[in-house]
């Protein structure tokens, strides 16, 4: 009986021990999640945050970040954002699990609204889960920037254009732009902004009859180009466009005159010698005609004597006629080889 009880004492105990060890790392426990959380537990306490202590755990067991949570509902509370737009903390989870920056959302929607421009949660939201930098956005509604036209880290550093008179204007803009949130998600972004305004520019530089004109009066060419509406689908509302630089270039006109009178000059020079080539096949021609000739004239000249035998035979002619004949041709040559000398050298001279 005593064993018994012995044993049973034992068994107490050991209950007892392990009672206590659970019970002691279970304050271990407890003391670690709260010093981790008592910090921002007192801050939303203190700032009427309205984020209780079990959410803070379970922040932390979704992957979200606690402390930015806290920090940026408190930083909304204090800017008075919640009295204007419902942002609720669940809201600002779900956007920080969406790969969202929470932070950089609530800082432009307090711009915004000390800005008194309009900007909602939703729309914010929409502009910085598309990639645009939404703080930065509000700041250029706020602050206009400048855009240099063209961008001198992309192209050459001027715009060329042409007057009407053909000569050549290197052109330098700045445009001033403003964000429009409202077309931010889906407008075009800068480069659009400066290829419209280059083209714009060279496009009015082209329709001015001179570029005196030009030249006396630059702002006449902004206002043309402003006129244009050339903002339409980007993200910028264009404020002003200013040239900046204005240089005279080379003659345009003058040069593309000098360069159609050399074509036609080679045109005019090919003919030529496409005339001279037929007349050189033209004389070739006749060289080659006259050998021909001269060739019938020996075939002829050879059927003489066979004539003159024939006429033998047949009794045509006789010895006195030959004999006269003989003595015609002999004459002839004579007077052939006295002539020569003479045409040769008229020929010469």
């Amino acid at each position: 009986m005593n064993a018994l009880n012995l044993l049973a004492a034992e068994n107490t105990s050991t209950i007892t021990w392990i009672v206590g060890i659970v019970v002691f790392l279970g304050v271990l426990v407890f003391f670690a999640v709260f010093a981790r959380y008592a910090g921002l537990w007192v801050q939303c306490k203190m700032t009427n945050a309205q984020i209780s202590f079990p959410n803070l755990v379970i922040m932390t067991i979704k992957k979200v970040n606690p402390t930015i949570i806290v920090r940026c509902k408190i930083m909304a509370i204090q800017a008075g954002v919640t009295r204007h737009y419902d942002i609720s903390t669940r809201d600002l989870e779900a956007h920080y699990l969406a790969g969202g920056n929470v932070p950089n959302v609530i800082r432009a929607l307090i711009a915004a609204q000390r800005a008194k421009i309009e900007l909602d949660w939703q729309a914010a939201q929409a502009i910085d889960l598309a990639g645009r930098d939404i703080l930065d956005a509000v700041r250029t509604s706020v602050y206009p920037k400048v855009i240099d036209c063209p961008d001198p880290r992309k192209s050459n550093s001027t715009l060329d254009a042409v007057a009407g008179d053909g000569i050549q204007l290197n052109v330098r803009a700045r445009v001033t732009v403003r964000t429009n949130l409202k077309q931010l998600v889906g407008g075009a972004t800068e480069e659009t902004v400066i290829a419209r305004v280059g083209q714009g520019i060279v496009q009015a530089i082209g329709s001015t009859e001179s570029y005196k004109k030009v030249l006396e009066n630059p702002d006449k060419i902004s206002q043309i180009v402003l006129d244009e509406g050339l903002e339409k689908q980007t993200a910028y509302t264009i404020v002003s466009i200013d040239i900046a630089d204005i240089d005279v270039g080379e003659n345009i006109g003058a040069r593309l005159q000098a360069d159609h009178a050399e074509a036609e000059m080679r045109v005019a020079q090919a003919k030529a010698e496409q005339r001279r080539a037929d007349q050189k096949a033209r004389e070739q021609e006749m060289v080659a005609l006259t050998q021909e000739n001269r060739a019938k004239v020996v075939l002829a000249e050879a059927k003489v004597p066979e004539a003159i035998a024939d006429a033998f035979r047949t009794k045509n002619i006789g010895l006195m006629d030959y004999y006269e004949l003989k003595n015609v041709q002999a004459d002839t040559k004579m007077r052939d080889s006295i002539a020569t000398p003479e045409r040769e050298s008229t020929s010469a001279t």
